[in-house]
């Protein structure tokens, strides 16, 4: 319990390093505030009576990228802040081992994009079930469960956001840089469709096991057309692979770093 606890109170003071930063709220309140505009400009263009609160819902589940992106900027600068800022050494000589601390940043990293989720499904089901009260959708058909399709399709963009956040976790702890981390994880999230077709499955069988194919896990959704070979088990287990792959250089990395100097 003391162990338990002594961790614990390293993932609150993790936590609190986050949500004491000003970028942190500016982050929730342009996702609240941008998911409740976009909704009201659906209304405003005449939505109300062709839309049901459910369509509305699944449209706005487009802005979701916003919250890849500030999961990717806090996990860039958690590890690399500490290097940038001077504060790793005395992050080291307390009484935790590197395993310990590198994980309460994950953890806290994890907690936030959590989160930030929670604020964004808040603003869209408020503004979606305020504004539109056509009960009859236009999108699912009927006998279709809404609540479920969309509750999977947010898991399915939840787990791509956790594959490009530890990506910019383990850059942040290589590289020491929250700009190069950032770079590259909005290449991965923009880019990995241009990777998709120029290095398609269909035409090269080793394509399949890439992790730009294997995001965007909706794609399974409704009995998709994918390759031969990939379904939903494959893809999970490929991201799995890619993700223990991360964590594994990050820890390898942060344990050897030399602080010293």
């Amino acid at each position: 319990m003391g162990i338990l606890g002594s961790f614990l109170q390293l993932v609150q003071n993790e936590n609190m390093k986050i949500y004491r930063r000003l970028r942190t709220w500016i982050m929730f309140g342009l996702t609240a505030l941008l998911t409740v505009m976009f909704g009201v400009l659906f209304s405003l263009e005449g939505g109300k009576s062709v839309l049901s609160h459910w369509d509305v819902l699944s449209q706005l589940y487009f802005l979701y990228f916003l919250v890849t992106i500030f999961a990717v900027i806090v996990a860039a600068d958690i590890v690399a802040g500490e290097f940038t800022w001077g504060t790793i050494k005395l992050l080291l000589i307390r009484p935790w081992n590197r395993t310990k601390v590198l994980l309460s940043k994950l953890i806290a990293v994890i907690l936030f994009s959590l989160a930030l989720t929670a604020v964004f499904m808040i603003a869209a089901t408020a503004i979606s079930f305020l504004l539109f009260h056509k009960d009859s959708s236009d999108i699912f058909a009927q006998g279709d469960s809404p609540l479920r399709y969309i509750m999977e399709s947010l898991l399915y963009k939840y787990i791509d956001l956790l594959v490009i956040t530890v990506f910019s976790f383990m850059i942040s702890t290589v590289f020491r840089s929250g700009g190069i981390a950032i770079g590259l994880s909005m290449f991965i999230l923009f880019a990995g469709n241009i990777f998709t077709m120029l290095f398609s499955p269909e035409r090269y069988s080793w394509a399949k096991y890439i992790l730009f194919v294997n995001m965007d896990l909706s794609k399974y959704m409704n009995g998709g057309n994918v390759p031969e070979g990939m379904t939903l088990a494959f893809s999970s287990s490929v991201l799995a692979i890619y993700v223990a792959l991360f964590l594994i250089i990050s820890w390898i990395v942060f344990q050897k770093r030399d602080v010293a100097a």
